[in-house]
């Protein structure tokens, strides 16, 4: 007989395991019909591992965005997240640097940080951005004291551990073949990698959930059922860091003002709870996941860092590692907001005039920065939704 689940996840990144965790430790779904999948060998390989591992306070975002909301409510709950269940963080402050002519730019960024609910930001002057951080070089600074980093690693450990401990099921190795509409849900068919080997089979949910981060789109393409919206198209954009070789000259978060072409947030300096500095990351579309990083960008990343550090050596930065984002704008586009999608939202299939069954699926795209941030916020978004239809 083919096992059927309540609710199957696909992907184990950082959004996949805060969904799958509250919807298990919700109370309201039996957790042994939860079934979390991952195709790699372990959790959260990709996005959720290669970033700067920032607690953003949500500064950057659009008025009323889903970037907006759910990261300044994100915020809140990972900052309590973190201290119920002991995980390394530390709410370090961050500077957004500008220099003489983005003075104006730098409070149209504290404006729209206000509008988002943000209202703890302080504009200070060169004076106190010295006392601050003696070795930071800006006429002025937008200064966010409820910004913060995380241990992404130990975060994602502790969601997996309350999902498993909670009785849901987590496979690795898995990957989606096929999904279709089947019995007031969807029959799922996964291979699963044993050694060199790789097995088939099928088991069916009535909700299946899209967590699959790079891969959304192309789990998204092998889903056939009548009442799937339509997925946005993914470009893939690269980010590369750099470790400091001399310390950590810094004792808060250094970023530049946002990059005008939209591609991310500029060159900034962050810091693990090692205590080491690392700069990044840069971005770049690419064609394809691609890890490397090239020793050759340390004079181009000196030469942007120098705005704000004039003292930075580019014989001391060396590579570390790349992340890639799914970003849902093209090259030059203006930043697209995160995409989730229920299908309860559909109207009636318009090809047969039949109405929706009580099957459910729901698709994550562009979950990029501040996703992290977002992830217990975004947990919670989707698992009230569907809590409600049950």
């Amino acid at each position: 007989m083919t096992e059927r689940f309540e609710i199957c996840v696909v992907g184990a990144g950082v959004i996949g395991l805060a969904v799958a965790r509250q919807l298990a430790t919700s109370g309201k779904i039996a957790v042994d019909k939860i079934l979390v999948l991952e195709q790699e060998a372990s959790f959260g390989q990709h996005t959720s591992s290669r970033n700067s591992e920032v607690i953003h306070a949500g500064l950057y975002y659009p008025d009323n965005s889903l970037k907006a909301r759910l990261c300044v409510r994100g915020k809140q709950l990972l900052y309590e997240y973190c201290a119920q269940h002991d995980i390394p963080h530390r709410k370090t402050g961050k500077l957004v640097v500008a220099q003489d002519a983005e003075i104006a730019a730098l409070e149209t960024l504290q404006q729209q940080a206000m509008r988002n609910g943000v209202s703890d930001t302080e504009i200070i002057d060169a004076a106190a951005l010295q006392q601050m951080e003696p070795q930071v070089t800006g006429s002025a600074a937008l200064f966010s004291p409820s910004s913060g980093i995380i241990d992404s690693h130990a975060y994602m450990q502790s969601l997996l551990n309350e999902v498993e401990s909670s009785g849901a099921l987590f496979v690795r190795k898995t990957r989606i073949e096929k999904a279709c509409s089947a019995n007031n849900g969807f029959r799922v068919t996964t291979q699963t990698l044993q050694g060199q080997q790789s097995d088939s089979y099928d088991i069916e949910c009535r909700v299946l959930i899209n967590c699959a981060g790079l891969d959304a789109m192309n789990v998204a393409e092998r889903i056939e059922c009548d009442f799937k919206r339509e997925a946005p198209r993914l470009y893939l954009c690269k980010g590369d860091y750099f470790h400091y070789n001399l310390g950590n000259p810094f004792t808060h978060l250094v970023y530049p003002l946002p990059e005008k072409n939209t591609r991310g947030l500029g060159i900034h300096a962050t810091l693990d709870m090692g205590g080491q500095c690392r700069f990044g990351p840069d971005s770049q579309y690419v064609d394809a996941i691609n890890y490397d990083v090239s020793a050759a960008k340390a004079t181009q990343y000196a030469e942007a860092i120098k705005r704000y550090f004039p003292a930075i050596d580019a014989a001391q930065l060396q590579p570390s590692y790349a992340g890639i984002r799914p970003k849902l704008s093209a090259a030059g586009e203006p930043a697209q907001d995160f995409v989730i999608q229920f299908s309860q939202d559909c109207a009636a299939d318009e090809h047969s005039g039949t109405m929706r069954t009580d099957a459910e699926l729901v698709q994550l795209f562009g979950i990029e920065s501040p996703g992290l941030t977002a992830s217990l916020a975004i947990g919670e978004l989707i698992t009230t939704r569907l809590l409600d239809q049950l």
